[in-house]
């Protein structure tokens, strides 16, 4: 699903963003169970949001933040912008990360 009006990003901000929704969907396949994922891009007029949330059985207690997660933190920190990664209720798992770019940048 797209939100907003499509536009070309900064290429740090485009790139970082593929490699967050990439990651992010490679969780839901290898981990999840999910039947069913949903990637939501949002274009606002400061920066680009994106979501990606699954059905699937959420995180086990006590599970670590894995080699994944922390290079989509990583990498998102690097641009200023910000990164959940969340148990979904009442299933399911959220990933959510948001990307500085201006539309006048």
């Amino acid at each position: 699903m797209v939100a907003g009006e499509p536009r070309d990003l900064p290429v740090p901000v485009e790139v970082t963003a593929f490699r967050v929704l990439q990651e992010a969907l490679t969780n839901v396949v290898k981990h999840s169970r999910a039947h069913s994922a949903q990637v939501t891009v949002g274009y606002e007029a400061d920066g680009v949001s994106l979501q990606v949330a699954d059905d699937g059985r959420g995180t086990p207690p006590g599970a670590g933040e894995g080699f994944g997660m922390t290079g989509m933190r990583e990498r998102i920190d690097a641009l200023g912008g910000r990164f959940e990664a969340v148990a979904a209720s009442p299933s399911g798992f959220v990933v959510r990360a948001w990307l500085p770019a201006p539309v006048d940048a």
